[in-house]
């Protein structure tokens, strides 16, 4: 009877179809609804984005009507978000805004995730002095307030360089110790694994365990990070436009928008309501996203 049951259990242990990590992933993903939500909302955006001149009955963002019935309109059939002090249509810079800040948050993100992760695994892997000198200036980063770090990074690039490039600067200069953080930890946790030792061991040099061994079993943690940077890369790079050093007027942007509709939010709120409102709804989207990755990619959650 013993022998039985386990060749029926090697058997079942044998039948059973094989399953990739990614379609793991993907099942318990999807069992959480806030994660769902989340990505519903970012694939909002991300066709609002791609599909801005169909979706918007007026194709120019910039477009002006300075006759007097046609500004500062209330929301209506004809302009559904209303339209701002030069008698622009608020709902078509918004979906055009929506391109401008998308590519902001993922350009940023990937600044400071690349950099930060080279930081963070040289740091972690040779130790010593590097890692002191090195952590030691992640942490003179991380005791500024982001805002505060990304506006010094801004007022100090060339005049010449233009606003979009210094907003994918300043914010990806931003995340570049958090990611540091995370990578440096991460390999001090599997630096010393046996895979890593008998690799090293057949003659692979450093750059070859860092990018074949060691990076890709850190990735998690930095993929869920990033996910998570670029809601917050949206809001320093808005903040950084209502402060006027980010993205100038008149090109769509929600940051920049929210800037211009402070003078007159007063005699028309929608005007500043509804960039907030799309400035809110990417943060939350990128914020369950992240929190839903994590939790796919969290091996004790299997």
């Amino acid at each position: 009877m013993a022998f039985a049951a386990s060749a029926y259990a090697d058997a079942t242990m044998h039948d059973a179809p094989y399953v990739s990590v990614w379609a793991d992933t993907w099942r318990r993903f999807r069992k959480s609804p806030s994660a769902l939500i989340g990505l519903t909302i970012i694939t909002v955006l991300a066709i609002c984005a791609i599909f801005a001149p169909a979706l918007s009955g007026f194709r120019d963002p910039l477009a002006q009507n300075l006759a007097t019935a046609a500004t500062t309109l209330p929301p209506t059939f004809a302009h559904l978000a209303g339209t701002d002090k030069l008698g622009r249509d608020i709902f078509t810079r918004l979906l055009f805004g929506a391109r401008l800040s998308v590519e902001i948050g993922f350009v940023s993100v990937g600044i400071g995730l690349l950099l930060g992760t080279f930081i963070g695994m040289t740091a972690g892997f040779w130790g010593g002095w590097l890692d002191s000198v090195a952590m030691g200036f992640m942490d003179v980063m991380l005791a500024f307030p982001s805002i505060i770090l990304a506006i010094a990074v801004s007022a100090v690039l060339d005049t010449r360089v233009s606003d979009v490039v210094k907003l994918f600067i300043a914010v990806g200069v931003v995340g570049i110790p958090v990611y540091a953080r995370i990578a440096r930890a991460s390999v001090l946790a599997v630096k010393d694994m046996e895979y890593v030792e008998a690799a090293k061991a057949i003659g692979n040099g450093v750059p070859a365990l860092l990018l074949k061994y060691v990076l890709p079993n850190i990735m998690a943690p930095l993929l869920v990070q990033a996910t998570l940077g670029v809601g917050t890369a949206e809001l320093d790079s808005a903040g950084l436009s209502f402060l006027g050093l980010g993205i100038q007027p008149p090109t769509a942007e929600w940051g920049s928008m929210l800037n211009d509709a402070r003078d007159y939010w007063l005699s028309a709120p929608w005007a500043l309501l509804f960039p907030g409102i799309a400035i809110s709804l990417t943060v939350l989207g990128f914020n369950l996203l992240g929190d839903g990755l994590r939790d796919a990619l969290d091996p004790k959650s299997k």
